[in-house]
């Protein structure tokens, strides 16, 4: 082989040596790890889904728990109040029912505070058990229904007279009281007897 043979196979070989790979070589490698990341991102995708599924379906979960808790507590309340509403009612019907018993006796004491009596001592003794009498009453809440001189109300009071209304007097208000009302809240334990003016 001749010089010149030599030389122009060493520039072939070596620029044989440098040329790069083909890209038909190097493709293949490329798509590889592009094709392992679509799969991840559909894994990942897929793995979103169902992690939102089971929160949204914990929170409707949650709702429904608290709303049972709601309606729980809101039956409770209802259930507190209505008892309680009972419990003053029996409560105030047998405290009706026992006053009742006792009114005649402050009726009595009434009539003989307001008699003339020339001892001193003794009326002085009937007006401190009225006194004591109202003081018990007003600790049971129980309270006397005020008539004198009050317009006639049907609710609380019994009109057992009527009478010629006097100078000043309106007609159809209380102008005496026979016997003393009571009540204790709303409930009447006993209508105020009382005199009309016409």
């Amino acid at each position: 082989m001749s010089q010149e043979e030599k030389k122009q196979t060493a520039p072939e070989t070596e620029a044989a040596a440098e040329k790069p790979e083909t890209p038909a070589q190097e493709a293949p490698e490329k798509e590889a790890p592009q094709a392992e990341e679509k799969h991840e991102g559909k894994h990942h995708h897929h793995e979103t889904a169902a992690l939102q599924a089971k929160l949204e379906a914990e929170e409707k979960k949650n709702a429904d728990l608290k709303n049972q808790l709601l309606r729980t507590a809101a039956e409770y309340d209802n259930y507190r109040k209505r008892s309680q509403r009972e419990a003053d009612q029996k409560f105030n019907d047998g405290v009706s029912h026992a006053v009742t018993q006792i009114l005649g006796i402050l009726d009595t004491l009434d009539m003989a505070a307001n008699a003339a009596c020339a001892d001193e001592n003794y009326k002085k003794g009937v007006t401190m058990t009225l006194d004591k009498a109202a003081k018990a009453l007003e600790t049971l809440h129980i309270t006397e229904i005020e008539a004198l001189n009050q317009p006639f109300d049907p609710n609380f009071m019994n009109a057992v007279q009527q009478v010629p209304a006097a100078e000043g007097q309106e007609s159809g208000s209380v102008v005496q009281v026979f016997q003393k009302g009571y009540k204790i809240g709303d409930k009447i334990i006993r209508h105020a007897m009382v005199v009309v003016a016409e």
